[in-house]
């Protein structure tokens, strides 16, 4: 699509824990570095934990601390989140699954010829699209008619529609979880809390800071199990989750959208 409406996607392997990856984040900066990714920026994010209902009653929330470190382009398009125990790409300039799933696993090999990983025991893409229509255009004319939510007669502020599913994958795992979500809402374009794009500049095409009726399809596919560090076994893992994700879309969007993203 020369005007896919994807603002943000990313694609996020988690590994066996790296408890000394501070040690090794050096290596693989210098290596993603050279790669096109110069920028580096450490990042600490902070965790409110509260106890579960199995907990004893007397414990109370802690607060934790966790470290990342992003690289990213010069140009802030795109990037990498490393954490001790999954890495990240991410981009807010999305162009095709050619380009976008082979980064993923090149930052991945980056750490595993570092570290030297076990196994990798989550894979998973995720997808937000932008339901911008035009003048003289409605959201409704973008979605399939099980998504267009209550009709009132006042303004909409917010509206989510949420399905889960369990999928076939394969090649090293044989069922996925999908997660499809549409939001409805009349307000500036943003993003959910749990995915913010960190380090990352906005693509103009998606700037939009006034409060706007608008649709965010929002697409989380993944697996989860133990698999093994083979790049192209997981590239194929990839590549099926991604499928799917292609099919959900076009089962959300309506002919009329497919044709003005066209």
């Amino acid at each position: 699509m020369s005007k896919a409406p994807v603002y943000y996607a990313l694609a996020q392997a988690h590994f066996n824990p790296v408890a000394a990856m501070a040690k090794y984040v050096d290596q693989i900066q210098d290596r993603l570095r050279r790669e096109g990714y110069p920028l580096f920026e450490p990042q600490q994010v902070t965790h409110l934990v509260v106890p579960g209902p199995g907990q004893a009653q007397r414990v109370e929330p802690q607060i934790q601390q966790t470290v990342s470190w992003l690289m990213t382009r010069s140009d802030r398009t795109a990037g990498y989140i490393l954490s001790p125990s999954a890495i990240t790409f991410h981009t807010t300039h999305y162009e095709t699954h050619n380009e976008f799933i082979p980064e993923l696993l090149r930052g991945l090999n980056a750490v595993h010829e570092t570290v030297t990983l076990d196994h990798v025991g989550r894979l998973g893409l995720r997808y937000l699209d932008a339901v911008l229509p035009q003048a003289g255009e409605t959201v409704e004319q973008y979605l399939v008619g099980g998504l267009h939510g209550v009709d009132f007669n006042a303004t909409r502020r917010h509206t989510m529609t949420e399905s889960v599913f369990t999928t076939e994958t394969r090649p090293l795992l044989p069922t996925g979880t999908l997660v499809a979500r549409v939001y409805r809402m009349t307000a500036p374009l943003g993003f959910p809390p749990d995915m913010l794009p960190s380090g990352l500049a906005v693509n103009p095409r998606f700037e939009m800071k006034e409060p706007r009726e608008h649709g965010v399809i929002d697409t989380d596919h993944y697996t989860e199990g133990r698999m093994p560090i083979d790049m192209d076994k997981l590239g194929e893992q990839l590549l099926s989750l991604h499928a799917t994700i292609k099919s959900v879309f076009e089962a959300t969007t309506t002919g009329h959208a497919r044709k003005a993203w066209a």
